[in-house]
């Protein structure tokens, strides 16, 4: 008996075509699966009595010469029913009754039935290779290698990688694309290898060690974004452009690419950002390419204005520095993680400078000695030091805290700091002034929709952030985001006795403040083309890519045992057929790349050596091969029945994770 963990009975699709396109799909890998061991039984002479795909009552079925095909009503794999073999009914392998019959599976000699048994196998990794094969035919867009964003503080971020950066390999593994980056940092052990180049071309050489983010393990990079904004997708409040931003009321549309900001030409996401950093007070016009209704390209010109910070009016306490990048100017100068920023060139950080803002004026003094006054706590008398640091040319902005509990970075100098939630002081006239005051603590945040505004990613909800100790960074990028269309509701706790409490806020634009980001504009993520030249080298990637997937399997299985793997990353059929429905709704070619993947993953999970899998059958023939003596139908039964509830057991877990369990 053989299971795949398919089924479209739990997904609401509002396109049938994509279903059924999904369902003969799924049904495709099942059928080539089953037919490996049709086809090498039937060649060895046994009467096979029925091939099904599914299982329970057959809903479709007819005879054609000895053999019942049918099509089962519970879509959860297929099996070949041979006399003399019926995990339904172990004791017929240890029938001698049944064995007497010349085409009984059981009256086979071993290597014929381990040749049957092992068919379904083989046939899943032939055909799982073609897939790929027949993708890299055609040609597939991947998300390239290339770092976008580098999360502050993570091993990435701690070891120099920045964004434009370009890994090449991990661990001596090549890596093509982003998806290698992702599998070989979640399926890794202990610290890995990375090798790569940064954008202006130095090469680099780095070990680090990946941290458990969530459910898997991650360095912290997320996938470059190109200079072309987004294509339409069915997914509400998505336009291209954030609502409520300065190119929001640009004629910016789907599809456009962006080639030259103000006259300078850009050449990718990292130029794009430069320039705008360097303008970021200033009304700029984007050059863009747009494909016509004749789908010829046209160049036109779209102005764009500043973007203004959205603030609410507090400024927050300075907090230690808490993470530092290896080989930097703050190291090299002789700053330390635990240190405090209280000075820079004499300004007190808190009081004549607002430590959400220091990355600016670290980044307005580049190539300049800057003094910076450090308290140092020590197991006696906190010390203060004068350290002088020359900071380089980047961008204050340039990695900012989208990620929750990121700290606040300084690019220029490589630290990163948190924000004590606690209030220093409210500008007057600002919309926290009579509302929050100096001393108070901030709890929580939540960014409420504002009536009639329009929608943004987040849909109709709240978004509440706990603030903590580590997390207002974040939550004031995120009003960065979503400042303009929400208003916002904060948590306070008074310094005086006076007990917890709600205001309302609603946020307002700075005037003399501005975002050195996008500006709004939504760009897609960086692809790259990856499509062989010939039908060998296309073979070539096709068993390469087979390999490595044999190879993902099984060292996931690993990580599952070393608990270096969370289990609620697994999906059971429902998770599977949406993942199906999501490569199939992106296109053909994605599709069989999935069909492949999942080919590659039946046959690994089918061959594991678990009674009534391919693989505990096989251990049975290596017994008996080795003992010249079939196992006893008491031990065959009872491993069967174990077997066969430990399969149910699983199946219904990882339906489980399907439903209740977030896959983040």
């Amino acid at each position: 008996m053989d299971f795949v963990n398919v089924t479209l009975s739990a997904l609401r699709i509002p396109d049938p075509l994509t279903v059924l396109f999904v369902a003969i799909g799924l049904g495709l890998v099942i059928f080539f699966h089953e037919l490996g061991h049709f086809l090498v039984a039937k060649w060895c002479g046994v009467y096979v009595e029925r091939f099904s795909i599914g299982f329970g009552a057959p809903i479709l079925s007819w005879k054609w010469g000895e053999t019942e095909y049918a099509l089962g009503w519970l879509p959860f794999g297929g099996y070949v029913k041979m006399l003399g073999q019926d995990d339904m009914d172990p004791a017929q392998m240890t029938d001698d009754h049944v064995a007497e019959n010349p085409r009984s599976y059981t009256a086979k000699n071993v290597p014929q039935r381990m040749a049957i048994i092992s068919a379904g196998v083989i046939m899943n990794i032939i055909t799982g290779t073609l897939f790929f094969v027949l993708v890299f035919t055609w040609g597939i867009m991947k998300v390239d290698r290339v770092a976008g964003y580098v999360q502050v503080g993570m091993p990435a971020w701690r070891n120099g990688i920045r964004s434009g950066d370009t890994i090449t390999s991990i661990n001596g593994g090549a890596v093509d694309d982003f998806d290698d980056i992702t599998r070989r940092t979640t399926l890794s052990r202990g610290p890995i290898h990375i090798t790569g180049h940064h954008e202006d071309g130095q090469t680099f050489d780095m070990t680090l060690t990946p941290e458990i983010s969530g459910i898997r393990k991650i360095i912290g990079i997320g996938p470059a974004h190109s200079l072309t904004v987004i294509e339409p997708t069915d997914q509400a409040g998505i336009t291209p452009t954030v609502p409520g931003t300065a190119a929001a009321t640009a004629d910016i549309k789907f599809g456009d690419k962006i080639t030259a900001v103000s006259g300078q030409t850009v050449k990718d996401a990292q130029e794009l950002l430069s320039v705008l950093n360097k303008k970021a007070g200033d009304a700029v016009d984007f050059e863009i390419t747009r494909l016509d209704s004749d789908q010829k390209p046209k160049t036109l010109s779209v102005t764009v204005p500043a973007e203004p910070f959205v603030e609410l009016g507090v400024k927050m306490g300075m907090g230690k520095i808490v993470a530092m990048r290896k080989d930097s100017i703050a190291e090299k100068a002789g700053l330390k993680a635990g240190d405090r920023i209280a000075k820079v060139n004499g300004q007190d950080v808190g009081v004549d400078l607002d430590p959400f803002r220091l990355t600016e004026t670290f980044s307005k003094n580049a190539g300049q000695p800057v003094t910076v006054t450090v308290r140092r706590e020590t197991e006696g008398e906190p010390e203060t030091l004068e350290l002088t640091m020359v900071p380089e040319d980047r961008g204050a902005w340039s990695e900012p805290p989208i990620a929750e509990f990121s700290p606040i970075s300084i690019p220029s100098i490589g630290v990163a700091y948190h924000l004590v939630p606690t209030v220093l002081s409210v500008t007057e006239g600002s919309p926290a002034a009579e509302k929050v005051n100096p001393r108070d603590t901030i709890i929580s945040m939540k960014l409420i929709p504002e009536p009639g505004a329009p929608k943004d990613s987040l849909g109709d909800q709240p978004q509440s952030i706990l603030i903590g100790e580590k997390n207002w960074a974040y939550a004031f990028w995120m009003l960065q985001e979503y400042g303009r269309t929400r208003s916002v509701q904060l948590t306070v706790k008074p310094a005086t006795a006076d007990p917890e409490h709600t205001v309302d806020i609603t946020p307002a634009p700075s005037k003399d403040w501005y975002l050195p980001t996008t500006r709004g504009i939504r760009f897609s993520v960086l692809e790259t083309l990856r499509k062989a030249d010939s039908i060998p080298q296309a073979a070539a990637m096709g068993v390469r890519y087979t390999i490595n997937s044999v190879e993902d399997i099984y060292l996931t299985l690993r990580g599952l045992f070393t608990r270096d793997i969370s289990p609620k990353g697994l999906s059971g059929p429902i998770g599977i057929a949406k993942l199906a429905y999501t490569f199939a709704s992106v296109g053909l070619t994605h599709f069989v790349l999935f069909l492949g993947i999942i080919s590659i993953n039946l046959a690994v999970i089918n061959f594991l050596p678990i009674p009534v899998l391919d693989g505990g059958h096989m251990v049975f023939l290596l017994w008996e091969g080795l003992s010249r003596k079939k196992p006893s139908e008491a031990v065959v039964a009872t491993a069967t029945y174990c077997g066969l509830a430990f399969v149910l057991g699983l199946f219904v877990f990882v339906i489980y994770l399907d439903i209740f369990v977030s896959k983040i």
